[in-house]
């Protein structure tokens, strides 16, 4: 099939050009791509740094079991109802301007979170450093698209981006850990400002400015409509699942979903669309993005659990904790970063595949671990998810990036950050919060004499739990703690039965999604191709061997 209606040269099945399109990248692109990973670095490990703080600001702001949730998650819902509208509006003001305003507000708003003095101030905070966030990634990933047009170079490009973002996400519990060992909860968010201080000092003069030439007007309507649809569903399903039915929280999941359905079908109808749907009608772009959505929201959710784990039930300190993962984390870098070379000998689709497979092994063995029975296993646990995650890891924004025309490259960045994102703060809102509800489950009949408002303070969370332990006389605080360590491992092997679950699923989408690749650089069994049955498909810019 010939590319079309776009002007994109033909390509082969994983989106990637059969000849090189533009100059070799030079010194200032590989200057600019250095700059590029400090915002990805930052954002990324925005994400989990707070997780260790977490035991921190409980005791500081004292927040309820809803509001903590909020601190944690709010970040990534906000840039997730922001990211389609900023990638789509990167694409038509430009994406280094973007970028740097994004960035700006960033520091800012890092500032702010550091120095909350109250539970709603820093759950403000959070909200704003998503809407940056939101504003930095698919800039970030549409300029690194843009700088490298050769294949190989932004094969390269793309697997460093990706390191860097997984690096991001590994050191955060490690640079969390060794902060709260000597200053107050508030210095994790400061660590990102000298870094965006670099960019807004060097941006200017060393990244180019890229935007879509045939860019139309930016619609408000659907800015409003897919935060209207985002918001209210998310709100909905956390309160739903965290305290059982009520008339509020259904009615807003109802209204989320019924505002998607508009949104959507606006889409459609418009020129120049806020989310160009089109793209979906792209296998290979299909697929990935739904890779991503499963995988981010079994990790989030899972890594948050982990965490309060190692703290809260083992004894861990936070610096022990952030170790203690900084190990797993470093297997999967070696091991995304070595997939690559063995993808062009190996099919695609069996690698993710076996991938996802080992990762599911991993997730089981979360049923192994006991209140008492040290870290060992979950250490072993999360060594097995994150190497079975590598080749996901490795692999899918090259997929997804390659899938997407230059002139689109913001509006299908921002659609993939958009489903990890997204995904992120679902997985916290749900999977964290089934196993919460199967703690509070656990716990309750286990109370026994515990005065009421302890009792009331261990039903929030394992913090409080341990928190009230702390005060009560001998014998109580020590049976509290006992009774509060044991609910909340239930929770743990709930949340590792539902992850394993899930990853086998993403083992038969990607044996079927990717079944005519042949390798890494997108060749492709041209004899077993079967031509789109989606209507849409046939309309989008498809890209050939990629549908």
């Amino acid at each position: 099939m010939e590319a079309r209606r776009f002007g994109c040269a033909p390509t082969t099945g994983f989106g990637v050009t059969t000849a090189d399109t533009g100059r070799a990248p030079g010194r200032r692109e590989w200057l600019g791509l250095a700059l590029l990973c400090l915002p990805t670095f930052l954002v990324s490990m925005d994400f989990s740094v707070l997780y260790l703080a977490v035991p921190h600001l409980t005791a500081d702001l004292a927040p309820s079991g809803v509001q903590q949730l909020w601190i944690v998650d709010i970040y990534g819902f906000v840039i997730a109802g922001f990211l389609v509208t900023m990638g789509t509006l990167g694409d038509r003001i430009g994406r280094k301007k973007q970028l740097l305003a994004g960035a700006a507000v960033f520091g800012i708003a890092s500032v702010v979170a550091a120095f909350s003095s109250s539970p709603g101030m820093l759950i403000g905070a959070r909200a704003v450093l998503g809407c940056a966030g939101a504003a930095v990634l698919p800039s970030v990933m549409a300029l690194v698209t843009g700088m490298f047009t050769e294949q190989k170079d932004r094969g390269r490009a793309l697997a460093i981006w990706t390191a860097c973002f997984m690096t991001g996400s590994t050191l955060g519990p490690l640079v969390g850990g060794v902060l709260l060992q000597y200053f107050w909860w508030g210095s994790v968010f400061l660590v990102s400002v000298p870094g965006i201080v670099l960019l807004l000092v060097f941006g200017p003069g060393l990244l180019p400015d890229q935007k879509s030439p045939s860019a139309g007007k930016l619609d408000p309507v659907s800015v409003v409509l897919s935060l209207a649809a985002i918001l209210p569903f998310v709100y909905g399903l956390k309160a739903l699942a965290r305290d059982g039915w009520a008339w509020f929280p259904a009615a807003a999941l109802v209204f989320g979903i019924v505002v998607a359905v508009v949104f959507v079908q606006r889409q459609r109808r418009l020129e120049h669309p806020l989310l160009d749907l089109r793209l979906f009608g792209n296998r290979i772009f299909r697929s990935t993005v739904i890779m991503f959505f499963i995988s981010a929201l079994v990790g989030a959710g899972s890594l948050l659990f982990v965490t309060l784990y190692l703290q809260n039930v083992i004894g861990l300190t936070p610096l022990a904790a952030g170790l203690l993962l900084l190990v797993p984390n470093a297997l999967m870098i070696i091991a995304s970063l070595t997939t690559p070379r063995l993808a062009n000998r190996v099919r695609p689709s069996y690698l993710l595949a076996g991938g996802m497979a080992v990762a599911a092994i991993g997730y089981v063995i979360f049923t192994f671990t006991g209140s008492a029975s040290g870290p060992s296993t979950i250490f072993f646990a999360m060594c097995v998810v994150m190497l079975g995650t590598a080749p996901l890891a490795a692999l899918a924004n090259h997929l997804a990036m390659g899938a997407v025309p230059p002139e689109k490259a913001g509006s299908g960045a921002s659609i993939v950050q958009t489903a990890t994102e997204f995904a992120i703060g679902l997985g916290i809102a749900t999977l964290a919060t089934i196993g919460t509800v199967v703690y509070r489950n656990n716990l309750e009949g286990s109370l026994g004499a515990v005065p009421a408002g302890s009792a009331n303070a261990a039903r929030e969370s394992i913090d409080r739990a341990v928190d009230a332990a702390k005060g009560l006389p001998g014998a109580q605080g020590s049976g509290l703690l006992a009774a509060a360590r044991d609910a909340f491992t239930s929770g743990l092997h709930v949340v590792g039965v539902i992850s394993a679950v899930l990853c086998a699923g993403l083992c038969v989408l990607v044996l079927r999604a990717f079944r005519d690749a042949k390798n890494a650089h997108g060749g492709v069994d041209e004899t077993t191709q079967q031509p789109a049955a989606d209507p849409v498909a046939e309309t989008a810019p498809l890209i050939e061997g990629a549908a």
